[in-house]
């Protein structure tokens, strides 16, 4: 089961933060920082995952961009190459929703990433790979937006 993804640029500030057991909001500022320290200080040559404090990390860097997940350490159901491949189906979603996604698209819609994000992972469970099938409610929204009708329905004058 998938504890937690974040999304952290080169400086270590946090883009993106999704949790899906509970924590007190100081436990998860410090895991993070602890995590975000960690995952810089290891070199290209080392491992994209380790151990630390409970959880497997599973780490992908993207340009300006590293993409975080920690899964429970006891957890045998989640596979480290399969949430790497997790990770890079979710930066191909997001990129092609944003025409090559950058750390600004993620800032500026933060509410559509979350959303392609809850789609792809439902309570800590990967339920959905296929980038169409996430793409397809936001592009429904967005085409519905853009029209200037409602999802309920035409707005009356």
């Amino acid at each position: 089961m998938i504890k937690f993804v974040l999304m952290v640029n080169k400086m270590g500030q946090t883009r993106v933060s999704s949790y899906y057991d509970w924590m007190p909001i100081p436990e998860r500022v410090a895991l993070e920082a602890e995590v975000v320290r960690r995952c810089f200080s290891r070199s290209e040559l080392q491992c994209s995952f380790f151990e630390f404090r409970g959880y497997k990390i599973i780490y992908r860097r993207y340009a300006s961009l590293f993409f975080i997940v920690g899964v429970g350490v006891d957890s045998d159901d989640e596979n480290e190459l399969g949430v790497l491949e997790f990770i890079h189906c979710l930066v191909e979603t997001l990129d092609k929703y944003f025409q090559s996604v950058c750390e600004l698209d993620i800032m500026f819609n933060l509410e559509k990433t979350h959303f392609i994000l809850d789609e792809m992972v439902l309570n800590g469970y990967i339920c959905e790979g296929n980038r169409e099938n996430v793409l397809k409610p936001l592009l429904l929204m967005d085409s519905s937006s853009h029209a200037g009708d409602s999802v309920f329905g035409s707005k009356s004058s």
